[in-house]
């Protein structure tokens, strides 16, 4: 085989071993959360800071398509909470965003407290997900378009991971869809 033919197919399964790697990491770590054997280690995050940084992270990914990320929070909002994992929730869910926003169009972040909880909306132009998908969106290897599934798609665990989290802080997500327009909504409790 020639030498450029054979770099090539290294590579190639080399991406495909890495990504293998990743799905079976993903798939131990929702094992862990249905059997209760993830501890959080809770302390006060400064929220309005965690979400400044995780759009700044995101911007050389957003920008690819000509979208931004725009959040409208107060300065100084904290929630009570894990940090690692709950950078973990609003990572998915910013990332599906960012993978499923029309172009050139903005991601608006939400983040206010309200009656003893702390609510933070993503929301992004996007098609419309009809109803008996967005059911379905947070079950294990969920993959709403599976044209995705080859190449850059995930694995279908980063929806039931973040719900996972987010229960286990007592707190709810909840998907919505309609006109062209998708909102993740987490609830998180204020109480320490």
């Amino acid at each position: 085989m020639p030498m450029e033919q054979r770099a090539k197919y290294t590579r190639i399964t080399l991406d495909k071993a890495y990504r293998l790697e990743k799905q079976i990491n993903e798939f131990f770590e929702i094992t862990r959360y249905n059997l209760q054997q993830i501890k959080l280690e809770k302390e006060t995050i400064d929220l309005y800071y965690m979400l400044v940084q995780m759009t700044d992270e995101f911007y050389p990914i957003l920008s690819e398509k000509g979208n931004t990320a725009v959040l409208h929070a107060d300065e100084n909002l904290t929630v009570y909470g894990d940090p690692v994992k709950l950078a973990r929730v609003f990572n998915n869910i910013l990332k599906n965003a960012a993978a499923y926003s029309f172009p050139n169009t903005e991601i608006d972040i939400f983040a206010e407290e309200t009656k003893g909880y702390i609510k933070i909306v993503f929301q992004n132009q996007g098609n419309t997900i009809p109803p008996d998908k967005l059911a379905a969106i947070f079950e294990k290897f969920y993959r709403l378009d599976e044209a995705r599934t080859a190449g850059t798609g995930g694995s279908g665990l980063g929806l039931s991971i973040a719900k996972e989290i987010v229960t286990l802080h007592g707190g709810t997500i909840v998907a919505q869809s309609k006109d062209n327009t998708v909102a993740f909504t987490v609830s998180l409790p204020v109480t320490h």
